[in-house]
């Protein structure tokens, strides 16, 4: 019988309670934890990262030691740490991913490839709702929307990532202060986090100053392999930042996503909301639900406490209307709103309390609980 202090199930379970900060797994079932050793009131614990350059690595061991610190009797820690070969590597990814050798159909990953790739998300099973924001025209401030809405819905408790499908004009990365770029794991990809939201994005493979010259084909496999080839889990929520307009980005989705919903956002002016309609009638027309209108850009409150409609009022209402959906909110413009974008830090961040961040709240609480379907999905229900 051992005389050490140290309970060894104490530390086991200690181990199983933490969580790789990138595959959100605990890491035993990863098999991350090489071997347990207990001498007197020493642990040494033997731990594997998945990559020598993974930016989650000196997280994961300060979990690791901050678990072992609350084990009884534990007086000394000792990690050796080591990387996981390329076989262990592939292993892990077809253990969480699946295995793209497959064409047998009968590999039962959470988001395999069998006969080719699959869209996870387009699995009639699949939590996952995915969210389109769109908007007619550029300049209206979709991207500022989409960063927002995205922190808010993770400040209610939810599982958000961010498809950054502006190819062109990427910006969510910036937006989010995200500067790391994706880890690789024999080929899969973890998207990197911030402020609770994971994002992938043309920008983290093209230079800010480099110009993406590319036609429709090269859009539909960029966009397939974001979709594919990222781990996401199940998040309950992915949120898509489409390019302005009615392209070739937002056919190819409404074909990997069909069971999407849009949200169009406009400016207060005339002008904009008719060019808004635009991209809602394509919605419609391939299929996809557009469930609301956001307005952005309403008003300006000035250090005298009136608004000032610099825009012009009322398009967003006007599109609801014609659309016969609801407006969803206002968000008014703030220079604080503009240098969120700039700096990293969005206004849910920089100022959760103030007007914007109000309205960004009171969005996501429509559309996580007042839009949220009320139709459940069935793989096993089909008509013959």
């Amino acid at each position: 019988m051992s005389d050490s202090p140290i309970n060894p199930e104490h530390v086991a379970a200690a181990l199983a309670g933490v969580q790789d900060p990138e595959l959100r797994r605990n890491i035993r079932d990863l098999g991350l934890v090489r071997s347990i050793h207990i001498e007197g009131d020493k642990v040494r614990v033997g731990l594997a990262l998945t990559t020598e350059d993974s930016p989650a690595g000196d997280v994961l061991i300060s979990r690791v030691r901050e678990a072992l610190e609350q084990v009884e009797g534990i007086a000394h820690i000792e990690l050796e740490i080591e990387i996981l070969s390329d076989e262990e590597r592939r292993d892990l990814r077809i253990q969480l991913h699946g295995d793209p050798a497959s064409t047998d159909g009968t590999n039962p990953s959470v988001a395999g490839h069998t006969h080719g790739r699959v869209i996870p998300f387009a699995d009639p099973s699949s939590k996952t709702r995915c969210l389109l924001i769109a908007s007619g025209k550029g300049g209206v401030g979709k991207s500022s929307v989409t960063t927002n809405l995205a922190i808010a819905l993770a400040q209610r408790g939810k599982d958000v990532a961010i498809v950054d499908a502006d190819v062109w004009g990427f910006s969510i990365p910036k937006m989010m202060g995200v500067d790391e770029n994706p880890t690789v794991i024999d080929q899969m990809m973890i998207a990197p986090e911030a402020y609770g939201v994971r994002v992938i994005s043309m920008g983290f493979f093209a230079e800010e100053d480099q110009a993406v010259i590319w036609r429709g084909p090269m859009l539909h496999k960029a966009l397939e392999q974001f979709l594919t080839d990222v781990y996401w889990d199940a998040p309950d929520f992915l949120i898509i930042d489409l390019p302005p307009g009615t392209g070739d980005v937002s056919l190819s989705i409404s074909q990997f996503m069909p069971r999407s919903e849009m949200y169009v956002v406009t400016t207060p002016q005339p002008a904009a909301q008719r060019v808004a309609q635009r991209a809602a009638a394509m919605g419609k027309k391939v299929n996809i639900q557009v469930r609301g209108v956001i307005e952005n850009m309403s008003w300006f409150t000035g250090h005298d406490g009136e608004r000032y409609e610099l825009f012009g009022s009322g398009g967003g209402q006007e599109l609801a209307d014609k659309l016969e959906i609801g407006l969803l909110g206002q968000v008014p413009l703030l220079p604080a709103l503009r240098e969120g974008g700039d700096t990293g830090v969005p206004i849910m961040i920089s100022d959760p309390d103030g007007e914007a961040a109000t309205v960004f709240r009171a969005i996501a609480q429509k559309i996580d609980v007042e839009l949220a379907p009320t139709r459940r999905y069935s793989a096993g229900l089909k008509l013959l």
